[in-house]
């Protein structure tokens, strides 16, 4: 079966449908999701979304802050472009319903987090990505230009590659003409054509056995580009949260959000002595890579498993009325965070690189833009300072979503398109190397390329990794596409990746630690 439409967008995260519900004001769009499209990043995003709201706060601090977390790495015009346009992406979204926390005085109830110099994060309680993610999708559902095709897969970009054609300079001569997306449902590969494309697949923080991050968080997307031969850039930056939930067995885990620290939860190791004022002047609210080392350091030094952040010493009731979700998902491992400390340990939680975009968020591939977490825009740099996620997506989609529309007209429909060709492939046969390689690259990524590196170790990381890439690729082009074999053969190309990044850079930068 063959679609055609105006826009495609790959993903339903608040990049996605921020997109898509602009891009429907001017044409038609298709939304697929691999899953429902309320299992999203966003929708599990704890903290908050920054933004210079208060009096006492100016966008010249909210810069600074996000250079100094970024190391040096930050595009300065990029930073000061996303700081600025801040405050109406948030209005809009407010005007769209989301609903953000206010104090009795009806004043925003402004949050703080590590590497903020101002409490400038607007939240909902401890599940503010939940309440975006909710309105959002309400709103696409009932957009009579909008279809939504849940439970489809996006396989591969369509360019020239699958027209037989040469392209004769692969950094800018490129375009993507759509899609061919897999069907969960029937297995069946359809493809649709589209005018303009738009990556919005969200992360990859299963490349790793320890995430934050849902199942779903394969890197699609940047797989796609990168098979298309798209530009990506930073790919060794990927953040660990410091303080995830231990709970052995647990996966994805569960996240304790930043602002509980800002909120004046103290980290402490075993013994109940507090350490992050060893490390740096902002003690827990340090920026999150040097948090993230000191417990991996205070772990792996004392050989303890897990340090704990403890909240005994607040306020129970306001405790309990800010953080309700964390309060009860303790509660099932009978932990009260109000008289018990809770064990925490860092998890891998946001990649800070991604498919290289513009100020207008397209990619190197023409007539594919790219938002959110997929995206490489130039705002982290080197470290991803808290709570500007939500806010680079919403910024980056709007550009991309109002350069779009403008280029629309003098786009057309590619139906020069082969279908997608299953000869010689059967059924999958032995399931089980797929789960066995899965498991065996989320353990060597853990332990070879994960808060702290050297070029050894990256070294026997790319070794493992030829091993595991030449067995699922053999299995792949036998075999009739399943999503977990795509997803697999995804996460192999972003383990390349990160691997590949990480050895060019001989010194230590951001969240990029190299012992040698």
């Amino acid at each position: 079966m063959t679609l055609e439409v105006d826009f495609l967008v790959i993903g339903s995260g608040i990049a996605g449908l921020s997109f898509a519900l602009k891009a429907a004001e001017h044409g038609t769009v298709i939304i697929i999701s691999k899953d429902r499209i309320d299992e999203t990043n966003t929708r599990y995003a704890q903290g908050g979304i920054a933004s210079v709201i208060s009096d006492m706060d100016h966008f010249d601090k909210h810069i600074s802050d996000t250079l100094e977390a970024g190391d040096g790495l930050c595009n300065r015009n990029v930073v000061e472009m996303v700081v600025t346009e801040a405050p109406q992406r948030i209005h809009e979204l407010i005007n769209w319903g989301v609903s953000f926390d206010r104090t009795a005085d009806g004043n925003f109830d402004l949050g703080i987090e590590g590497g903020h110099s101002e409490y400038r994060v607007l939240h909902h309680k401890d599940n503010t990505g939940y309440e975006i993610q909710r309105k959002l999708t309400n709103m696409v559902e009932s957009h009579p230009n909008i279809q939504i095709l849940e439970y489809h897969f996006a396989v591969d970009l369509i360019t020239q590659h699958h027209l037989g054609k040469v392209v004769k300079r692969i950094h800018t001569d490129t375009e993507c003409y759509g899609s061919y997306v897999l069907n969960l449902r029937t297995n069946e590969v359809n493809t649709i054509l589209s005018k303009i494309t738009f990556i919005a697949t969200g992360g990859s923080g299963n490349v790793y056995q320890t995430t934050t991050n849902p199942l779903i968080a394969t890197g699609d997307g940047i797989a796609m580009v990168h098979r298309a031969k798209g530009v990506l850039e930073n790919m060794e930056f990927f953040q660990f949260h410091p303080t995830a939930l231990y709970n052995p067995g647990e996966r994805p885990s569960f996240l304790i959000t930043e602002a509980l620290r800002g909120f004046g939860g103290i980290l402490r190791t075993k013994d109940g002595s507090e350490f992050m004022g060893r490390y740096h002047p902002q003690g827990a609210m340090a920026p999150r890579d040097i948090v993230a080392r000191a417990i991996d350091f205070e772990m792996k030094t004392r050989g303890d498993e897990y340090v704990y952040l403890d909240c005994t010493h607040l306020n129970k009731e306001q405790l309990l009325h800010h953080f309700p979700n964390i309060y009860s998902k303790c509660l099932t491992l009978n932990i009260d965070i109000a008289q018990s400390m809770i064990p925490v340990v860092p998890a891998a939680h946001y990649q800070c690189g991604g498919i290289k975009v513009d100020s207008n968020s397209e990619s190197t591939i023409h007539r594919l833009y790219v938002g959110g977490e997929a995206a490489c825009t130039g705002l982290h740099g080197a470290n991803r300072l808290a709570s500007n996620s939500l806010l680079e997506a919403v910024v980056f989609s709007h550009r991309a979503a109002n350069d779009a529309i403008q280029r629309l007209s003098e786009l057309t429909i590619n139906r020069d398109i082969p279908v997608w060709n299953t000869e010689g492939t059967g059924k999958p046969k032995e399931l089980v190397m797929i789960t066995h390689n899965l498991r065996e690259l989320q353990s060597m990524m853990n332990d070879y390329v994960g808060i702290v590196r050297s070029q050894r170790r990256l070294e026997m990381a790319l070794s493992r990794l030829e091993i595991i890439y030449n067995e699922v690729e053999e299995h792949y082009e036998k075999s009739l596409l399943s999503r977990q074999l795509c997803e697999l053969r995804n996460l192999i190309n972003v383990a390349y990746l990160i691997i590949r990044a990480a050895s060019h850079r001989r010194k230590s930068k951001g969240l990029h630690y190299i012992i040698d």
